[in-house]
This record gives structure tokens, C-alpha cells and sequence, in this order.
């Protein structure tokens, strides 16, 4: 049996389309599935062949900066990429700001808030990074 892995993670957001298009800008995800949620909501799933994130909205909910409190209860959502440099630079040009840059054995890191308020860290293990 293959080793246990994190094949997707479902996350509220006020606008999946508008959340997808960032993933997909920042990543180079692509949209891999799109439609009818539970409660009449919507959900689109965006990310690799392998993984993604599934960016949920309910039907008629009008969310509220309280409902996307950092750490409640999620803290962050953690992306693994080649090139760390590459990624900030469009994180930087979807007008999003990076913050709590840090190097550490055996990478870097740096992290940044969606329009959302959904706190993404960005790390990279490669020697390039």
C-alpha cells in the first residue's frame, strides 16, 4: 500500500472563480472540475493531476470577514514550488502582498493572504530556491 497523502483540501470562499483564477495565475494549476455543491453551493477544484484545492462558495451565504478569521480553523495552506522568486513575483503582481519571508534547513518560504483573507505558505526545497 502506497504511503497516505493529502489528495485535496475543500476551502470556503466568497468567490471560487475569482479564487480559482489566482491559483491558476500563481501555480499553473488548472481547473479540473467545476459545478453543484451541497446546499446549492458551488465548488471548482483547481490544482495537478495529482492534488488540489476545492474552492467552495454556498448558495446566497453572505460570508463576513469573521468567517475567514486566520487560524479558525485554518492556519494556512501550504504549496510546495520549484521557484520560490518566480511565484512572489506573481503573487506581487495579483496585487497581493508577501510576508514572513524565512530561510530555514532545508528551504525557503514565504507566505501571503488571498482576497479572502486565506493565509497561503509558499515553500520551496530546491537548491535553486
Amino acid at each position: 500500500m502506497a504511503a497516505p497523502r493529502i489528495e485535496h483540501v475543500n476551502v470556503t470562499v466568497t468567490d471560487p472563480d475569482r479564487a480559482a483564477r489566482l491559483m491558476q495565475a500563481l501555480f499553473g494549476w488548472q481547473v479540473r472540475w467545476r459545478g453543484a455543491a451541497r446546499d446549492g453551493g458551488h465548488t471548482i477544484h483547481v490544482g495537478s493531476a495529482e492534488h488540489y484545492i476545492a474552492l467552495y462558495t454556498g448558495h446566497g451565504v453572505a460570508y463576513s470577514s469573521d468567517d475567514f478569521t486566520k487560524g479558525r480553523p485554518l492556519n494556512h495552506i501550504g504549496v510546495e514550488v520549484d521557484d520560490l522568486d518566480t511565484v512572489e513575483a506573481r503573487v506581487v503582481a495579483a496585487g497581493l502582498r508577501p510576508f514572513g519571508h524565512g530561510d530555514y534547513a532545508p528551504g525557503r518560504r514565504f507566505y501571503f493572504l488571498d482576497p479572502d483573507g486565506i493565509e497561503y505558505e509558499v515553500v520551496s526545497y530546491s537548491a535553486d530556491a
